[in-house]
């Protein structure tokens, strides 16, 4: 029987329980899944991971799952990239369904038991340590820019030699000055007449916001500002969406512990925290309680925080916003995967309504960047198929802007969009930029 009357939800992820790392279970488990989903096949079009694995059955000589190998059956897990598509808009036996099938937290599973057995490669973990690389790269800013940037046939064959990362991928290029001490000069004070006046947002600067590019942090403190929010900036250190990828649990769950009792007292004097980024929001809001649901701390928060575009929406149905200038434009907007996967609706495309005359058209396609996932040699040409009918629907209409709220996938999609044959925009920037735009700030 398919689908279920009941809402999907979320096992714990019992990542203290060794037997969630015994190698047979697992494997036991994940030839189960693989069976049911090579029955269903509905997700053949989201990402790569479903076409291996029904290609390989199919290629089988009894067309059966029993007849994976071990390499066969793992060649599935690393073409995912966890985002949560197919648990999100495809699966009809997610629990609570009696199949009880979540493809995502199996492949967790899979990285973590390998993660634990040290087989997660250097370079994986070298560039999950996120606040460190964040850091190094702004204090050598020049030099580390000019040797990541795309094009540069000195370096990047090197780099691709070293680190297997793709001379072809976009690196993030690095701020000289994180956006955390560059935020005391750069928070307007809160509009006196703004209909939000007297409510508090810090803004957790990612990674990406922090050390990377500050242009959406910038945005959402002027439109916040403007409409009369009072603002902090805090980076108390990485969400571990790397490590996370990499199936580092203990490493998650110390930095959901940390950072959780970092923005407690804050919670508590009536701040409500808002990531900049998607993937950060996911893990505040889902992935965190799930890998620590006994925490106090981590329920508060999850409960007291709010992707960015989310909560400019919020403003708008508690208390509305200051008026907004007519933007005649068409706008292609992104739907970002770890947007969607917080089960909040497409609050982008709802925030660009917000603005008179404004016509955000959503695409619901993965970019196919995936974290760090996409920039590796034997990933890029994948993330680039991946993400072609996304590019595709996003330029349909020739806009005359696109958003995407995933800070890694607009780069990536603005290099799929040359891939495809078209002129791809100057920038592929966060939605909240057309909003700090709308406002004339």
């Amino acid at each position: 029987m398919e689908g279920s009357l009941e809402a999907p939800t979320r096992h714990a992820i019992p990542w203290q329980d060794e037997a969630w790392y015994d190698e047979a279970a697992l494997e036991a488990e994940l030839r189960r899944v693989y069976d049911i989903c090579h029955g269903c096949r509905r997700c053949f079009n989201l990402c790569d991971s479903f076409p291996i694995l029904f290609d390989a059955v199919d290629e089988s000589p009894n067309e059966e799952v029993s007849d994976l190998s071990a390499g066969q059956i793992k060649a599935v897990v690393d073409a995912c990239t966890l985002c949560d598509m197919c648990f999100m808009t495809k699966c009809p036996y997610v629990p609570p369904h009696r199949f009880d099938l979540d493809f995502p937290h199996l492949m967790l599973r899979h990285r973590a038991v390998e993660h634990r057995k040290g087989n997660t490669p250097l370079v994986d973990r070298e560039l999950a340590k996120m606040t460190r690389n964040g850091r190094l790269g702004s204090a050598l800013a020049g030099a580390a820019n000019w040797a990541t940037k795309e094009g540069n046939r000195l370096t990047r064959p090197v780099i691709e030699g070293v680190t297997g990362i793709d001379a072809r991928a976009h690196l993030p290029p690095f701020m000289e000055t994180a956006l955390v001490n560059q935020a005391a000069a750069l928070i307007p004070p809160p509009n006196p007449d703004g209909p939000a006046f007297g409510k508090k947002a810090v803004l957790y600067a990612g990674c990406h916001d922090n050390f990377n590019d500050g242009t959406p942090g910038e945005a959402a403190m002027k439109v916040l500002a403007h409409n009369g929010v009072q603002l902090r900036v805090e980076y108390p250190d990485c969400c571990g969406m790397p490590k996370f990828e990499n199936g580092d649990m203990a490493a998650v769950a110390s930095a959901a512990e940390r950072i959780s009792a970092f923005f407690a007292p804050m919670i508590a004097e009536g701040w409500d925290v808002v990531p900049l980024t998607t993937s950060c929001a996911l893990m505040l809001k889902f992935e965190w309680p799930l890998i620590e649901p006994a925490n106090a701390n981590v329920a508060l928060l999850a409960k007291h925080c709010f992707d960015v575009s989310e909560y400019v929406v919020r403003l708008a149905k508690d208390c509305g916003l200051a008026p907004i200038e007519a933007m005649p434009k068409s706008i292609g907007v992104h739907f970002a995967c770890h947007a969607r996967a917080q089960n909040m609706g497409p609050k982008a495309m709802e925030m660009l309504k917000l603005i008179p005359e404004a016509r955000p058209q959503l695409s619901e396609r993965c970019s196919g960047h995936g974290g760090k996932w996409g920039i590796f040699k034997q990933n890029f040409d994948r993330a680039i198929k991946v993400g072609k009918p996304t590019a595709k629907n996003l330029m349909k209409d020739d806009p005359d802007i696109v958003v995407s709220e995933c800070p890694l996938a607009g780069p990536h999609l603005r290099q799929v969009i040359e891939v495809n044959g078209q002129e791809p925009p100057a920038r592929i920037g966060h939605p909240i930029e057309v909003m700090a735009q709308a406002y004339g700030l």
